[in-house]
Formats: C-alpha cells, sequence, structure tokens
C-alpha cells in the first residue's frame, strides 16, 4: 500500500517540472519583449522626440564623433558625411524597419493563410495548383527572388512592402495546408456541413479559430526576417530611396567611413542586431508554448 501511495504521489512531478520550466523560459524572454516594445514606441512616437529633422544638413558639423557639441548644438550620436543627426536618423530608421516588416508580413499572412485554407479544405485541383505553387516558388531563394522583382518594379517603400509579402507566402500557405489538414476531418467540421452551414462560414468560423496559433508563430518569426530583408534591400539600394533614412541605407553609406567615422554604421547595426534577436527568441519561445512536442520534453 505505502508503495502504491507513494507511486500516486510521484505522478504530477514531470507536470509540475513542465510547468516550472515553462515559467523560466518565460521570464528569460520579458528583457526581449520590453526591446520590442522600446523599438515600437520610439518608432512610433519617431516624430515628436527626434531632435533635429533627419533631412537637415549642417556640413560644418560633417562627421562629427558622438557626444559632439557644435555651435552649442550636441549631437548624441555624431553625424553623418552630410553633417545629419544620426541619432533622428537612426529612429526615424527604426519607423520606416518596423512599418515596411509589420505591412510585409500581413500582407504574406492574408495571402499564404487563404490559399492554404482553400487548398486544405476543397482539396482536388486547387490544392494541386497551390501547393505546385508553393513549391515553385519556395524552389528559389527568397532573397534573391526579392531583388530580381525589386530590381523589375522599381525600387521605393510600396514596391518594397508588396515583394517581401508576395514573396514569403508559401511558408504561411504550407502551415495553414497542413493545420487545414487535420482539422478538417474532425467532428465538429462534419457536423456544421451536414447541418448545412456554408463553406465560408465553416473556413472562418471554425478551421481559422483552430490554426490560428502557428500562423501567429509564423508571422512572429518571419517578421524578423522581413526586418533584415528591408534593410538588406536598401543597402543595395533597392528599398527605401533617399532622403528617406532606413537602416540599410545609413549602413551603406556609413561602410564608406568605417576607418574615420566608425559610428555612422556601427550603430543603425546594432539596432538592427538587436531587434532582430529579440523577435527570433520571443518567436522561439511562442514555437515552444504552441508546439505539442515541446510541452513533452
Amino acid at each position: 500500500m505505502s508503495d502504491g501511495a507513494g507511486a500516486e504521489r510521484q505522478v504530477p512531478r514531470p507536470q509540475t517540472r513542465r510547468s516550472v520550466l515553462s515559467a523560466m523560459r518565460g521570464r528569460r524572454v520579458l528583457p526581449f519583449m520590453g526591446i520590442i516594445t522600446v523599438f515600437v514606441l520610439v518608432a512610433v512616437l519617431a516624430p515628436w522626440i527626434v531632435p533635429f529633422d533627419p533631412a537637415d544638413q549642417d556640413l560644418l558639423a560633417r562627421l562629427k564623433p558622438p557626444g559632439s557639441n557644435v555651435r552649442g548644438t550636441l549631437y548624441l550620436l555624431g553625424t553623418d558625411e552630410l553633417g545629419r543627426d544620426v541619432f533622428s536618423r537612426v529612429i526615424f530608421g527604426a519607423r520606416i524597419s518596423l512599418f515596411v516588416a509589420f505591412l510585409s508580413v500581413c500582407v504574406s499572412t492574408v495571402v499564404g493563410t487563404w490559399l492554404g485554407l482553400v487548398a486544405g479544405f476543397y482539396r482536388g485541383a486547387a490544392e494541386i495548383v497551390i501547393m505546385r505553387s508553393v513549391d515553385v516558388v519556395l524552389s528559389i531563394p527568397a532573397l534573391l527572388l526579392a531583388i530580381i522583382t525589386v530590381a523589375v518594379l522599381g525600387p521605393g517603400l510600396q514596391n518594397l512592402i508588396l515583394v517581401l509579402g508576395f514573396t514569403r507566402w508559401p511558408r504561411y500557405a504550407r502551415v495553414a495546408y497542413g493545420q487545414t489538414l487535420s482539422v478538417a476531418n474532425m467532428p465538429f467540421v462534419r457536423a456544421s456541413q451536414y447541418v448545412g452551414a456554408r463553406n465560408g462560414r465553416i473556413l472562418l468560423r471554425h478551421i481559422l479559430p483552430n490554426i490560428a496559433g502557428p500562423i501567429i508563430v509564423v508571422a512572429t518569426l518571419e517578421f524578423g526576417l522581413m526586418i533584415l530583408f528591408e534593410a538588406g534591400l536598401s543597402f543595395l539600394g533597392l528599398g527605401v530611396q533617399p532622403p528617406t533614412p532606413s537602416w540599410g541605407s545609413i549602413m551603406s553609406v556609413g561602410r564608406n567611413y568605417l576607418g574615420t567615422a566608425w559610428w555612422i554604421a556601427t550603430i543603425p547595426g546594432l539596432c538592427l542586431f538587436l531587434l532582430v534577436l529579440s523577435v527570433n527568441l520571443v518567436g522561439d519561445d511562442l514555437r515552444d508554448r504552441f508546439d505539442p512536442r515541446s510541452r513533452k520534453r
């Protein structure tokens, strides 16, 4: 009897351990969630917190190091080759990067999720056409496809958002397709069909809410990738065009002055690294929480 009672008392220990590990993981990502929140607030409030217009030039104050005081004006993070305030340009660069990444993720999420739902629910010809299109697009490196498309359409903010959105939809489509296949055969979906519910209602009211978790995880991970893609295309001169500041374009100019004015390229590079790292770590935590296999560890 005592051995049986002891065994019964030991049963909840794995569950307790998983709860403790989950809480520890949550606390570890809190600082990175705070970093993301700071970047978002800075981007939203950029017009009210920057000390200078990011396009204002002062050739007498060009290439001044961080903390320089020129004619009574303090440049907290120094100036660039045209005397523009680096601090103001980095803040507005964060605004552009987050804006492009957010809208690109929205476009790719809507397009990819809807196509994945259609392919997984209707099957047949729709499944073949959509999923073979996914395979074709995924066979081309995403950055190369984005570069080619932007080069054809031309650089600019609107084209950049559309290109990034329409080159990343296959990942959402594949996830939505797989999740829809598993949910479409569940009893509550079959019951809705038997009572005469329309397919559109079933997709939006029954299937989509049940596959939203994995889609959100993919969107979070893709958000950091979109920030990198925007910076990379702007670095190559195919993204946001001057005089609009972007982290990529600032680093592109700053690489020519690494020996004499390291702060021009280094500061936006550090911001880019910190933001993408934080987004990826938060995305990894969300994936662990939504992935059933991670709960069994």
